[in-house]
């Protein structure tokens, strides 16, 4: 019993740390002197948390191991850096979010597992286009690897030749990534579309039904915890500036920010097709320089590369190691090719007679 729970705190103080080191970073990178304190205050609670668990394991005569961030923080870190911090703030809530719900909590009064980490995504929400753009990409590089092995694969196993080979994989490659920027495009527009009606229906019923516009926010912070007076007297203050008002009941009816609405749909399709085609490419490549087995056997070695690669961005949005989710894309991607590469031998040979 005594080594699961230092297991279990193991685990509570290596993710308390590894948000600590993150937010610290991310304190150092943002621009913004309000995001700054703000990513300070949270690595403070971090290592406050941190500290609690060090205690709990030097009761158990546990020796507390010295801090040593994982990968994806370091990574996060690299990319906050070259992107910007809200990049990756969303997908940081969402691994944060995700470890905290696998972590026990057995400390009272303690509550920072649970409530920072919702209140965290509810602050980043108007940066989530931003930082989704990181979990699109790496699926649209994953997408464009998988279809297109499988394409070469097929191929290949008619025996078409070279020459047909990479003319179909070059072809999978670019009705891919118009595919997939023509469907991202329709997505994002689609969806601020939505938002933008939804938008329109409530400006009009706050400026035909202004009291039930200060009642409906009244309510909103009421259900926060606010007292009824102060929750009312706050509403109507609000509702004093029509424009205001709409933008509280939109935050918090529909949870978007009215001045983003999802991104740019040009940024969402230019991304698609590039990570799209860069997923793509690995498996075609070899066919440029080889024939025959070599190429095909050539393939097999680029198609694992871009599969690590893309497991090392999964691993990211998905909390899992990176050794699980390598094997995982190889697993997945070998059972796709084995299955296309039999059903073209098969059509080879039928066709050929």
């Amino acid at each position: 019993m005594t080594d699961q729970r230092a297991r279990h705190y193991l685990k509570n103080l290596r993710v308390e740390r590894d948000n600590e080191a993150l937010y610290a970073r991310l304190s150092d990178i943002a621009g913004e002197p309000r995001l700054v304190r703000a990513y300070r205050r949270i690595a403070e609670g971090e290592r406050a948390n941190a500290a609690f668990w060090e205690s709990r394991l030097r009761e158990l005569g546990v020796d507390v191991p010295p801090p040593h961030p994982r990968a994806r923080v370091r990574i996060l870190g690299t990319l906050a850096r070259w992107f910007g911090t809200g990049f990756v703030m969303p997908t940081v809530v969402r691994l944060e979010h995700a470890d905290h719900l696998e972590t026990p909590v057995d400390r009272d009064g303690h509550r920072d597992h649970f409530v920072p980490a919702d209140g965290r995504a509810k602050a980043h929400r108007h940066r989530a286009a931003g930082g989704n753009t990181l979990r699109a990409s790496v699926l649209g590089a994953n997408d464009g690897l998988v279809s297109n092995v499988s394409l070469v694969m097929g191929m290949a196993g008619a025996n078409t030749g070279n020459h047909a080979v990479l003319l179909a994989g070059l072809a999978g490659l670019v009705a891919g990534s118009c595919s997939m920027a023509l469907g991202e495009w329709l997505s994002v527009n689609s969806s601020r579309e939505f938002y933008q009606a939804q938008i329109t229906e409530r400006a009009e019923r706050l400026a035909v039904a202004p009291e039930e516009g200060v009642r409906h926010i009244a309510g909103i912070y009421r259900d926060k915890g606010m007292g009824r007076a102060k929750a009312e007297h706050l509403a109507e203050h609000l509702a004093e500036t029509p424009r205001t008002a709409l933008d509280t009941v939109v935050r918090e009816d529909l949870g978007v920010d009215p001045s983003e609405l999802g991104g740019s749909a040009w940024g969402a399709a230019i991304s698609s097709f590039c990570f799209f085609a860069f997923g793509a490419i690995f498996p075609v490549a070899p066919y440029f320089m080889l024939g025959g087995r070599a190429a095909m056997f050539a393939s097999m070695g680029t198609t694992f590369v871009g599969l690590c690669l893309i497991a090392i961005g999964t691993s990211l949005f998905t909390g899992r190691g990176l050794a699980f989710s390598i094997a995982r894309q190889c697993l997945i991607t070998s059972a796709a090719a084995v299955v296309t590469f039999g059903v073209g031998h098969l059509l080879g040979t039928v066709v050929s007679g």
